[in-house]
């Protein structure tokens, strides 16, 4: 036992040395508390708990008190069968983000234009969504069209284009922090308008769902896929 863990007997627990993405996987309801606690469980899920608690300044008994009710069993939720887990990726996360960012991207630009004088108005809001947009629907074309397709068939090369996504999820994740930034954390100033607030609850629907969407691939899909299972990196250190 270190010095660190006999300072701080909540490093002991298994669970404070395990991946964030793991514990999104194996304990249902963990992924409520990450988003609130603004941890990164999907590409930042190789880091484990206890040096995630740290860098946010969380409490990591706390953070652990939370977690324990959530445990069922041995704490194992047993992989989802690729072919149903990517149809339900497809139809779930696929099919509405190409329904909601249309919308969302129509709102933002209106409500620039309406409120561009108001010190609160979310400027350069329409521009990052358009270019969430144009990049999430390649994203999803080339996983539908290419990757999908090989984990459906259990090729052995699926690993590699996995890794390609992998990337492209950390990029997505960079856009979802500015996104935060420019709604304010999708919270709407006293004087909004209709439009202005269905804005800001229509960017939080989209950041929640496309953060269990890229979790789904990341922590539970793509592992099934890459050797080691892990990041993909081929690093050896995750």
């Amino acid at each position: 036992m270190t010095a660190a863990m006999l300072a701080d007997p909540a490093l002991t627990d298994p669970r404070a040395q395990q991946m964030l993405g793991r514990i999104a996987v194996e304990l249902p309801g963990a992924t409520a508390l990450f988003r609130r606690l603004k941890l990164d469980f999907c590409c930042g899920g190789q880091v484990p708990l206890a040096e995630a608690c740290r860098d946010k300044g969380l409490d990591l008994q706390a953070v652990l008190a939370e977690l324990a009710p959530l445990e069922r069993g041995d704490g194992t939720t047993a992989m989802r069968e690729p072919g149903a887990l990517i149809e339900h990726i497809v139809t779930r996360f696929h099919e509405v983000h190409r329904e909601q960012l249309p919308e969302l991207l129509r709102m933002a630009r209106r409500v620039e234009a309406v409120h561009r004088d108001n010190p609160h108005v979310p400027a350069g809001l329409g521009d990052l969504i358009e270019q969430m947009e144009g990049e999430l629907l390649d994203h999803m074309a080339k996983e539908e069209g290419i990757l999908f397709p090989m984990m459906r068939n259990g090729s052995p090369m699926a690993g590699q284009p996995a890794g390609v996504m992998r990337a492209e999820h950390t990029a997505h994740g960079a856009m979802l922090e500015r996104l935060v930034e420019l709604t304010n954390n999708h919270q709407p100033p006293e004087e909004a308008c209709n439009t202005w607030r269905a804005l800001y609850a229509g960017t939080r629907q989209f950041a929640d769902d496309l953060v269990e969407h890229i979790h789904l691939e990341n922590n539970v899909l793509f592992p099934q896929f890459e050797q080691p299972a892990g990041c993909g990196c081929g690093s050896g250190n995750c």
